[in-house]
């Protein structure tokens, strides 16, 4: 199933999505005649989501399975929890998640293996539209650098296996139903801005 009026930002650390997600809330909160709008993120800063947060800054030692079972816990409290995803696109608004369900099939999928982030997400909707930020690991782990914290995914080993992954899934998710759409994220961030609203603005609920 394919939920109408959601949008997930895809791609590996680094690639620039909150970034991005802070721009386009800016600008749809800027905009006279907009839908009414959501941006949100995965994992969520709910309980469940500050777990796993917590985990992959190393402060939790939990198990790779585990892991995969709280971002689908986590998960199923964003779509259909009171407020969540579900009940806002229903009413007419564009939400937008920095992440979602292919997240958990690249990096839990290389985690764990592929079947249990399958199982676990298989229930889930499809967004209408998948923007998938694409970047060189070798330049988004140089982004990387200067962040305070880090957490167990930003090493440049494992990101270039986060790239494969997402190549790997990307054509099956979009057999789903989803839109899937390539953003080239070695561009200036006012350039992959105007990428990102350009694909937006054709979307129904835009007047596209």
């Amino acid at each position: 199933m394919v939920l109408e009026n959601f949008i997930a930002f895809e791609g590996g650390d680094g690639t620039g999505t909150s970034t991005q997600l802070a721009l386009l809330r800016n600008r749809l909160e800027s905009g006279a005649g907009r839908p009414p709008f959501h941006c949100c993120f995965e994992p969520t800063d709910g309980s469940i989501g500050r777990l796993i947060r917590a985990a992959l800054r190393g402060d939790e030692n939990l198990l790779p399975e585990t892991v995969a079972r709280l971002f689908a816990a986590d998960r199923g409290e964003h779509l259909y929890g009171p407020g969540g995803v579900a009940e806002r696109c229903a009413r007419g608004e564009l939400v937008v998640s920095d992440r979602y369900v292919p997240s958990s099939l690249v990096y839990q999928g290389l985690e764990c293996g592929q079947t249990l982030p399958l199982s676990l997400n298989s229930l889930f909707p499809q967004p209408e539209l998948v923007l998938y930020f694409d970047l060189d690991p070798e330049v988004a782990v140089g982004r990387l650098q200067g962040r305070a914290v880090k957490d167990a995914y930003e090493k440049l080993d494992f990101q270039l296996r986060v790239r494969e992954r997402y190549e790997a899934i990307l054509p099956d998710y979009a057999a789903g139903g989803s839109r899937i759409e390539r953003i080239d994220a070695s561009l200036s961030v006012e350039e992959v801005a105007g990428q990102v609203w350009s694909l937006i603005s054709r979307l129904p609920i835009m007047g596209g």
